[in-house]
């Protein structure tokens, strides 16, 4: 009888030791696993939460669980035309007015977004979660560029924060594999809607700006 409850012991002691053993893998993994995924903006969870990993890691698995299974929308060839044109209309615009041109260029990252199936830009903070889930490495530029757009940032901010959030522009109004057929001769981030290549000459205009 002795030895039946000496082995019980030890079997619910192994348990034990396993559960919490386990525990320490999965949440280990888990932080390694989003890491790998957010990439910068798992550093900048961190640093937004004075260095609280766990905090952070909290936040961002929030994030994967409300917005990974969102299904991004396709854009259809007319709709990709038509916000090409308006990114490079608002690229021009920059040279005269960077604060208006920034405003706009928010205003229709949101759109575009929306219309590729993510939470509408006027939650912007829902948004942006659900985009650094799909589009982690590519984020950083809209935050920067919503930021501008409220007035907080001078004219080489403001124009840094528009080249580096082209890249989500880009990433989302790229085409799709159902269309993908359709070929396109374009570079991201090299080429606008017109051909020529961006801010070639709105940087030296920009800075004649500078406030």
């Amino acid at each position: 009888m002795l030895t039946i409850v000496i082995i019980a012991v030890i079997v619910i002691a192994a348990v034990a030791l396993f559960l919490v053993v386990g525990r320490g893998r999965v949440r280990v993994g888990g932080g390694r696993g989003l890491k790998h995924r957010f990439g910068p903006e798992y550093d900048r969870a961190v640093a937004d939460h004075n260095g609280d990993t766990k905090a952070a890691e909290q936040e961002l698995g929030e994030r994967v669980t409300q917005h990974a299974s969102l299904q991004e929308q396709p854009l259809t060839p007319e709709a990709r035309a038509q916000y090409r044109a308006q990114w490079a209309d608002v690229q021009e615009q920059f040279v005269e007015s960077p604060q208006k041109a920034v405003t706009a260029a928010d205003a229709l990252l949101a759109g575009l977004a929306r219309d590729r199936g993510f939470p509408d830009g006027e939650r912007f903070e829902e948004q942006f979660a659900a985009l650094s889930v799909h589009h982690a490495a590519h984020v950083n530029g809209y935050r920067s560029m919503h930021t501008a757009a409220r007035g907080q940032s001078g004219t080489e901010e403001m124009r840094e924060a528009m080249v580096e959030a082209r890249s989500l522009f880009e990433v989302l109004v790229a085409e799709q594999p159902a269309d993908a057929d359709q070929g396109s001769s374009q570079t991201p981030r090299s080429r606008d809607g017109n051909g020529h290549a961006p801010w070639a000459l709105n940087r030296r205009h920009a800075k004649g700006n500078n406030t």
